[in-house]
């Protein structure tokens, strides 16, 4: 100590301790926890290549098996919220084993991404802000962020425990496999430093590039992941009890009156001119200088994006409003009239998709919007009972509303539809077009049962990869993405019964 630290500590009392090193509770029993982590990390390197398939299936039903003895059977069941989200996400990942439509992979992937760390960080007996404030996020980012790099030292503790057993050693095996994938680096490194060198050892670099470059590569990238995660899990099991705090600022509420008093207004003129529209018919409209199809395929996107707009708006203003004051009664009126109106702009949304689709068929985006529609409408509901019931919670509601959305239209054979509809409307000659290669290429193989039902010999205008115009018949293209669909069965990370059905023909 210098003479400032001295002049601080008073005198017989304690020195304060330095490099104070951090105490792990780990067992021999870690060791199996340790190496059942190693092997989770080196599944997760090589199933989520792309395509996307059974291997994110087999990745989050492993997560869970590891999760499971880490943390015990009472702390990953404890909470309704925990096991909710238990069964969410193991159907969401079955899902990936299912169909095979790139959409969907995609957004299933992220939920997960997403999902899977909060429950993982509600399973200890932390005291946190509840699932339905969206402040938790931040909360419980903040505890697996401290939980995956601040336990790092975990993984050595738990190699050091039971170091009296004499067979071989965890170490010993991770240390090799560390050394060889090290060489394996370094070689064809000092190779090209040194042509003598290259020379002496070129059967020794093209054995180790031909049978286990790849493979040590990942095995390395799984040793890097490792102690991340195994430090995740040794702080869901051990991180002590930590208080949620958090403070919520309201400002005036004639502030948010104001506003939601201008879009009422606003509203109130735009639904006037559109009643115009949907009861003045194609003669009002020709007036106008429009055609009623013209009219009919503009706009609906933009409004479902307007009532998200109106719904973030009537959020804030029933959110962060004082309620004290009498103008918390005119802005609740404002807010209930926002949502009328915002239910009125929904159908006239759907009115003119419907009319739309009639004229042109089924798409992908369309039959999404379609249940974005629906789901705004459900949201809305739950803004209206939050506008009646002030102490109400809208995410208490919005959330499940939205997860429960999101997996019933997994669970809907979207791409069969489309596909469906389009090829009726084509053989009944109602549309003289057929975008076959949206269906076959842009959608999942559940297409192409619909497809089959084309002439095989109908000739054929396709784009593939950078050349268009080339020309195809049915039959053939059929046969381009089947074996298509074999190929991804071919392996068991693509692997889908989607990709299956196809390969044979169903």
């Amino acid at each position: 100590m210098d003479n400032m630290e001295k002049a601080l500590v008073p005198e017989g009392a304690a020195k304060p301790a330095r490099n104070v090193r951090k105490i792990y509770e780990v067992t021999p029993r870690s060791r199996l926890l340790l190496a059942a982590a190693l092997a989770f990390c080196l599944l997760l390197v090589n199933a989520l290549g792309w395509p996307w398939g059974a291997g994110n299936t087999v990745t989050v039903f492993a997560w869970y098996a590891l999760l499971l003895p880490a943390v015990g059977r009472e702390a990953l069941l404890r909470r309704r919220e925990s096991r909710v989200l238990l069964a969410y996400n193991l159907l969401l990942a079955v899902s990936f084993s299912l169909t095979s439509n790139p959409f969907f992979r995609l957004w299933n992937f992220l939920a997960l991404a997403l999902l899977i760390p909060l429950q993982a960080a509600s399973l200890p007996a932390w005291d946190l802000l509840p699932w339905w404030r969206p402040a938790m996020l931040k909360d419980r980012l903040e505890l697996l962020c401290r939980g995956a790099f601040c336990h790092l030292g975990a993984a050595p503790a738990a190699l050091s425990a039971g170091r009296e057993k004499k067979s071989v050693s965890l170490t010993v095996v991770l240390g090799s496999a560390a050394a060889l994938a090290l060489v394996s680096v370094l070689l064809p490194i000092l190779a090209s430093a040194d042509a003598l060198f290259a020379a002496a050892t070129r059967g020794l670099t093209e054995f180790i590039q031909l049978h286990f470059a790849r493979g040590l590569w990942k095995f390395f990238w799984a040793l890097v992941l490792t102690p991340f995660l195994f430090g995740l899990l040794y702080a869901l099991r051990h991180t002590p009890a930590r208080a949620g705090t958090h403070t919520l600022c309201t400002v005036d509420s004639a502030l948010f009156a104001i506003i939601l008093g201008a879009l009422d207004v606003l509203y109130l003129l735009f639904l006037a001119v559109q009643s115009a529209g949907l009861f003045g018919g194609p003669e009002y409209l020709a007036q106008r200088g429009l055609s009623y199809a013209e009219w009919a395929r503009s706009g609906f996107f933009q409004i479902v994006g307007v009532t998200i707009v109106n719904l973030a708006a009537l959020m804030a203003a029933l959110t962060f409003s004082q309620q004290e004051d009498r103008t918390w009664r005119v802005l609740r009126g404002l807010a209930a009239t926002l949502v009328g109106e915002s239910f009125i702009l929904l159908v006239s949304a759907a009115w003119r998709m419907t009319l739309y689709v009639s004229a042109y068929g089924l798409s992908f985006k369309r039959l999404m919007t379609y249940w974005g529609m629906v789901m705004m409408a459900l949201f809305l509901l739950a803004a209206l009972e939050k506008v009646w019931r002030p102490d109400r919670s809208f995410c208490r509601r919005a959330f499940p509303l939205a997860l429960a959305g999101w997996l019933v239209i997994n669970c809907i054979p979207v791409d069969y539809l489309i596909a469906k509809n389009q090829v009726d409307r084509y053989l009944s000659g109602e549309s003289p077009i057929l975008s076959v290669h949206y269906l076959a290429y842009s959608l999942s193989y559940d297409t192409l049962s619909q497809l089959a039902r084309l002439n095989p010999e109908l000739p054929l205008t396709v784009c593939e990869g950078d050349w268009w115009g080339s020309q195809k018949t049915a039959g053939s293209l059929l046969e381009s993405r089947r074996q298509q669909a074999r190929t991804d069965c071919a392996g068991w990370r693509s692997w889908t019964l989607s990709a299956c059905l196809a390969a044979g023909g169903g």
